[in-house]
């Protein structure tokens, strides 16, 4: 048995890398991820999405570092020939260690996916089963207590912007990365599309100036819900969007030519997907208090609509995209609940003030 261990101590990742993968996965993969060209048709997940893919790609390295830690990665398995019942199990009792049941059912999901797209002619229908189980299990963890509604995350951004602007001690690259974090903030929290669009702006094709106001501009054949969305960006960021993208932009790009709107402060790259949710993430965390997940926005904003939009019942619905109110309210509007608390508060504090009169 040959093994592809990484050792521990150089692991930055806990997914494997492609290159890394047991040659007959790799080539599966390649060939499964192969484009349609002319007459000659595409592999079996050329119809997914660039980020589709690679979240599929990156979820079987999940389970094949698993293996390679446990010395149990061979190069002679055909194709998807690790996932067997035995290996699936053990990898079950080491993520319930440490992920949430939602996250647990869908690395299952993920890992079936990748397997069928690879190896179409095997029967998994045992890790279907898997799946299935861990479905019912699945208990979604409240986002009340991570809820921040959006007035309070523009703020935070916009304070980082101003904060980037003035703050002296920050060096040629703390300061361009801080402006670009807060207005990632700010930005997100008025304009709450999905990361992966919010990700892969592109200046003059996703983000255009039209007569002197930004708009986000997305096709049909960028959404997650096959229609065009179009929104102007709210003019309380347009001087922060000119002057990211006049000032701060050219230093963090450096030699690097690319019309990306978020770019690395190490090398100028355009940033990952990954690295701008951790970026957001570790931003609202500071300004805030709160870890609010790229995700969160659209939570805070339907909520945010249901609370202050009592004439325009379905804003939420429409700001998120949606077709259907019960889509919004389902699984963003934390409104109702909200609002109840707050009225909650509202009555203890009179009754309270009233008692202390009494006294």
């Amino acid at each position: 048995m040959s093994s592809c261990t990484i050792p521990p101590t150089h692991r930055t990742v806990r997914s494997l890398p492609i290159e890394d993968w047991p040659e007959a996965d790799r080539s599966a993969w390649m060939a499964a991820c192969q484009l349609s060209e002319r007459l000659r048709p595409g592999g079996a997940a050329s119809h997914l999405k660039p980020i589709s893919r690679d979240d599929l790609q990156r979820r079987y390295g999940y389970f094949l570092d698993y293996l390679s830690r446990r010395g149990l990665l061979s190069q002679d398995k055909p194709t998807a020939g690790h996932v067997t019942p035995e290996n699936v199990h053990a990898f079950l009792v080491e993520l319930k260690q440490r992920v949430s049941s939602v996250t647990l059912y869908g690395s299952i999901y993920k890992l079936r996916r990748a397997s069928e797209l690879m190896a179409p002619g095997e029967a998994f229908g045992w890790l279907r089963e898997i799946e299935n189980d861990l479905a019912l299990d699945m208990r979604p963890r409240s986002k009340f207590d991570r809820l921040v509604l959006p007035e309070v995350l523009v703020e935070g951004g916009l304070g980082l912007m101003a904060e980037a602007e003035t703050a002296p001690k920050l060096t040629k690259l703390q300061r361009p990365r801080q402006f670009r974090n807060g207005l990632m903030v700010a930005l997100l929290s008025l304009c709450p599309i999905r990361l992966k669009n919010f990700a892969a702006l592109e200046i003059g094709h996703t983000l255009v100036e039209i007569r002197g106001q930004w708009w986000i501009v997305l096709g049909a054949q960028e959404t997650k819900e096959k229609r065009a969305d179009e929104r102007p960006v709210d003019q309380i960021l347009k001087p922060a969007i000119d002057r990211y993208i006049t000032t701060y932009r050219p230093t963090l790009a450096g030699a690097a030519s690319t019309s990306a709107l978020w770019l690395s402060s190490r090398d100028g790259a355009p940033m990952s997907y990954s690295a701008v949710e951790l970026t957001i993430k570790a931003t609202t965390l500071s300004t805030t208090g709160v870890n609010v997940s790229p995700h969160l926005f659209r939570t805070s904003a339907a909520s945010g609509a249901a609370i202050n939009s009592g004439k325009n019942p379905h804003l939420a619905t429409a700001l998120l995209h949606h077709v259907h109110p019960a889509i919004t309210n389902e699984h963003y509007n934390r409104a109702s609940s909200f609002s109840a608390a707050k009225a909650l508060r509202g009555v203890i504090r009179e009754k309270h003030a009233g008692h202390c009169q009494v006294e």
